[in-house]
């Protein structure tokens, strides 16, 4: 015979042992103001480059196929 709990685990204990064991939630996007991409919060839009209306970083093209 295996081993056995003395005493049954409450509920709560049970779950605060479970508590990082969430499903995670989506991420909260907002409307970049320039090109009306959706982005991350408080990040430079990765569509158009920019960050609190200014450029932040450049953007590449696209490469174009040769055909």
């Amino acid at each position: 015979m295996g081993a056995l709990p003395k005493r049954k685990i409450s509920k709560a204990r049970k779950n605060i042992r479970r508590s990082h064991t969430k499903v995670a939630k989506l991420p909260n996007l907002v409307e970049c103001n320039q090109c009306s991409s959706r982005k991350l919060p408080h990040v430079a839009c990765p569509n158009c480059g920019t960050y609190n209306g200014r450029e932040a970083i450049p953007v590449k093209e696209p490469k174009k196929k040769p055909q």
